[in-house]
């Protein structure tokens, strides 16, 4: 379970260094190589001689200086020799894209060595005289001790019969939230305990950052970089995912947030939502054209999460997933083409964008990626405050189907409306899943032959786009807040788009 829609002590830590990163990227003397600024970032983030949330002071500010360094796009400094904190600044303080792989990463003395998954006994227990908890255990873990049941942790097999069977409800499973949270099965533990992601599993869905009650877990940010443009005089188009909606608090309405973004030093601002229309309609004609006679199944493109994932767990069948591109590139080749000169940013809620914009076929299309949570940071720095800006609108429109992609079901929505505008006849049967868990088993069911036929949208988020690692606000008055912005579009589907200039 994450812990979005809440402002906690981790929200203040993450917004305090992303407001150090844009406050000296929006200052700093462009042709100066001095990041003095950042020995004493740790000092105003932490100050004083008193922890605040961990047991040293000293210990919360080390972790802080891997946080600026992550947030500037640099790696960790290694834990076992001595690198310079500033090591590797003056390379990437420039306009041009720095992001290198691992994106998502552990902070090794951040991580408090969570116990992986397994069974305990908790001071509800009774001693009670039936003990049904050692009846139904099929590996004899469980005994009754002194004072209350025992659990012997190297036999359990944990498979909850005790848990179960006990009229106290005295047993509980506990595990480590990230693993919880990860449906790729991507975190494991190092020699000392501590979560480590094995990279060739993880699809950087961001669910681990955000579900990490100690903030160890992180990933890198493309802030300085996107400031260092603006600063140098780039061109630069803002293209917002449509879950932007209600992100920045209920008083920063969409008119206001297109303003502040402006009001950053950026030059044009999109919604992403144009993109997915162009998507509707490919992944529409694609489902027409090939399901079921090439393809059993279609599997929506646009959550590169979920697409990694699901070519990664059912190779074979790969192909399925539509090659349509994801609304983001979509829109940034439409910007790239009006002005090949432009540099794009994605704002959004998706972790998972920032590896997509590396791919050798998206990266000459989108330049950064940065989340709603970096944006809040960045406005922070610069001193906008939303509620006090004018309305602005978007250049170009978006179909109401577009603008639902954010919300779980929206895209498949979208591509039946579209597939029935060309053949109202024809029949789309769904199979929709949210988080990578729940993709897995959409997936299993696709292998055995149960999804022939079938639209699969996939979702690494829970409640789609709107559940994102970046988001501000919680999942529910998200998903209300994008409805009711897609109902104020003028066009319905993607079809009615008259910007598009597609014919059907």
């Amino acid at each position: 379970m994450s812990i979005r829609g809440l402002f906690t002590p981790i929200t203040k830590i993450r917004r305090q260094v992303f407001e150090e990163i844009a406050r000296f990227a929006y200052e700093r003397d462009l042709k100066s190589d001095d990041f003095y600024y950042f020995y004493e970032s740790p000092y105003r983030i932490i100050p004083g001689e008193v922890a605040k949330y961990r047991d040293s002071v000293f210990k919360e500010r080390t972790i802080i200086r891997e946080r600026i360094r992550l947030a500037m796009g640099l790696p960790l400094r290694p834990t076992t020799s001595y690198q310079n904190l500033t090591d590797g600044m003056k390379e990437c303080a420039s306009s041009k894209k720095q992001l290198e792989l691992p994106l998502v990463t552990v902070i090794p003395f951040a991580c408090e060595a969570c116990k992986p998954d397994h069974f305990k006994v908790t001071n509800n227990c009774k001693k009670c005289l039936a003990h049904p908890c050692t009846s139904v255990c099929p590996v004899n873990a469980v005994s009754i001790g002194k004072d209350s049941a025992i659990i012997d942790s190297e036999k359990c097999i944990k498979c909850g019969r005790c848990r179960e069977a006990c009229p106290y409800g005295a047993i509980i499973r506990s595990g480590r939230p990230c693993a919880e949270a990860c449906g790729a099965k991507a975190i494991e533990s190092d020699e000392l305990g501590r979560a480590k992601i094995n990279q060739d599993k993880c699809v950087a869905c961001g669910l681990c950052i955000v579900s990490c009650p100690f903030a160890a877990i992180a990933d890198k940010s493309e802030i300085l970089q996107l400031i260092t443009a603006i600063r140098s005089g780039e061109k630069v188009y803002a293209i917002i995912a449509p879950s932007f909606v209600g992100q920045f608090g209920p008083l920063a309405t969409p008119g206001k947030i297109i303003s502040g973004i402006r009001e950053l030093g950026m030059d044009y601002v999109m919604e992403v939502s144009y993109g997915a229309d162009i998507g509707s309609i490919h992944e529409a004609e694609e489902f027409m054209e090939h399901v079921p006679d090439e393809k059993p199944f279609l599997g929506t493109s646009c959550c590169p999460a979920w697409a990694s994932f699901a070519k990664a767990t059912l190779p074979d069948y790969a192909y399925c997933i539509a090659d349509t591109n994801t609304p983001m590139v979509a829109t940034a080749v439409k910007i790239k083409e009006h002005d090949p000169n432009a540099k794009v940013v994605f704002i959004g809620p998706c972790i998972a964008k920032k590896i997509e914009a590396t791919y050798e076929d998206v990266a000459p299309y989108v330049d950064y990626v940065i989340t709603y949570e970096e944006l809040m940071g960045i406005f922070s720095a610069k001193g906008v405050e939303l509620t006090e800006l004018e309305e602005s609108e978007f250049d170009v429109e978006a179909s109401a189907d577009g603008r639902n992609y954010a919300v779980s079901g929206g895209v498949a929505n979208a591509v039946i409306n579209t597939v029935k505008n060309r053949d109202p006849q024809r029949e789309v049967p769904v199979m929709k899943a949210e988080t990578l868990a729940e993709c897995r088993k959409m997936l299993l069911l696709a292998k055995a032959g149960k999804a022939t036929g079938h639209l699969l949208e996939g979702m690494a988020c829970s409640g789609g786009c709107v559940g994102g690692p970046g988001t501000l606000s919680a999942i529910p008055r998200a998903s209300k807040d994008v409805k009711a912005f897609a109902d104020k579009s003028n066009f319905k589907t993607a079809d009615d788009n008259i910007y598009l200039n597609i014919k059907k």
